[in-house]
């Protein structure tokens, strides 16, 4: 199972001397970046807050929806997933950004970064909540840009992800952190992530790359304020995977040779954020010629245990939504096979389709992915 959670809040944090009290709450880009003089010295860094409403994550994993990760082993995964919006002058090395949990509260605000005159209600580098409010990250520092959480209680208290050059979209799993936020014993508030390199400008770490003498290039990454559809999300995983196939027909050999799928009972459209329960059938494509009361086409089989995967995309631009992975293997019970999708990951007034694939021969040399687009396609409505 794949479910999503939209930002609640983000802005981008300005060190520079002309925008330490500048708020970017409403900003459609969120930057991590440093800026360099002639001199070789940092004379700019940006980091980045993002905040989630884990409200909605907390009850579904009271009222068991969710798996509870409060055992030695994690049940369910969390993913930070940022959308890159034209980052620049990133070098050809790999190289690391983190995602620290906020120590203290802020505001997210309703600037932008080309206001003129700026706006100064909201987080900034230098004050959580506001300039009229004058309460800094760190009383009597001009120079903090955020406060946060390093090492570990009992989980790490921070994530990380390594960027090479040209792939730039984040997708960083933030399980840990997000354990300890959601756990119900936590001594931590929800005040999100703050995103940034190693090290600290406002310290003076010249041996990290936030404040060292290199040029490292600057992240750009979608805001939830965009007008596209590369909104920050949160994505929670875990497998929900059924089979129990009673007196259904298995599918074997070469009755897997050349099949076919329909949708049992789908619709055009849904509403958004409701939970739908997918039904396939599929069969082989042309099957022998037996003498029965029930034509072979219209049979319900079963296809073995693990072998059927099921996977979103966004109908006009064919962005994948939800990939063929252990998360999305296709269920099947006496009735034949299913799935469920939350459709809260999916914008409205939008179209998706449905693609399948069958495996053979897995974990083997002869694995053959057998993938299915057969324009199942409906819409989320509003």
């Amino acid at each position: 199972m794949h479910y999503f959670i939209y930002a609640d809040a983000d802005a981008t944090l300005y060190e520079g001397s002309a925008t330490q009290s500048r708020n970017t709450g409403l900003d459609e880009i969120l930057e991590v970046r440093k800026d360099m003089n002639d001199n070789a010295s940092v004379i700019n860094v940006s980091r980045a807050l993002i905040k989630f409403d884990l409200t909605e994550i907390s009850n579904f994993i009271s009222d068991g929806l969710i798996p509870s990760n409060n055992k030695p082993e994690p049940s369910a995964s969390y993913f930070l997933n940022l959308y890159d919006a034209g980052s620049t002058g990133l070098t050809s090395t790999s190289q690391l950004l983190y995602a620290h949990i906020v120590s203290q509260s802020w505001t997210a605000g309703e600037g932008t970064f080309h206001d003129d005159p700026e706006t100064t209600e909201g987080v900034s580098w230098r004050y959580r909540v506001g300039q009229n409010d004058a309460t800094q990250w760190i009383s009597g520092s001009n120079n903090t840009g955020g406060t946060w959480y390093s090492g570990s209680a009992g989980r790490l208290r921070f994530a990380s992800q390594s960027f090479d050059y040209g792939s730039t979209d984040m997708r960083m799993n933030v399980t840990e952190p997000i354990s300890i936020l959601l756990a119900s014993s936590s001594a931590y508030s929800n005040e999100g992530f703050i995103i940034k390199r190693s090290g600290s400008v406002g310290n003076d770490d010249s041996n990290c790359p936030e404040g060292d003498s290199s040029e490292y290039g600057q992240f750009k990454f979608f805001s939830r304020d965009t007008n596209t559809i590369y909104q920050p999300k949160l994505e929670i995983v875990w497998k929900d995977f059924s089979y129990n196939v009673g007196s259904l027909n298995t599918l074997s050999g070469s009755q897997l040779d050349d099949i076919v799928f329909y949708m049992k009972g789908m619709r055009d459209s849904y509403k958004e954020n409701s939970k739908i329960k997918f039904k396939l059938v599929g069969r082989q494509r042309y099957p022998a010629k037996t003498y029965e009361t029930t034509p072979r086409a219209l049979q319900v089989n079963a296809f073995p245990s693990g072998t059927l995967f099921y996977s979103v995309k966004d109908a006009l631009t064919e962005e994948t939504v939800i990939p063929f992975d252990q998360y999305s293997a296709v269920s099947c019970d006496s009735s034949g096979h299913y799935f469920n999708l939350w459709l809260n990951g999916l914008q409205a007034e939008r179209y998706y389709k449905l693609l399948y694939k069958f495996v053979s021969g897995s974990g083997t040399a002869n694995e053959i992915n057998d993938i299915h687009d057969n324009d199942f396609t409906f819409k989320v409505e509003k």
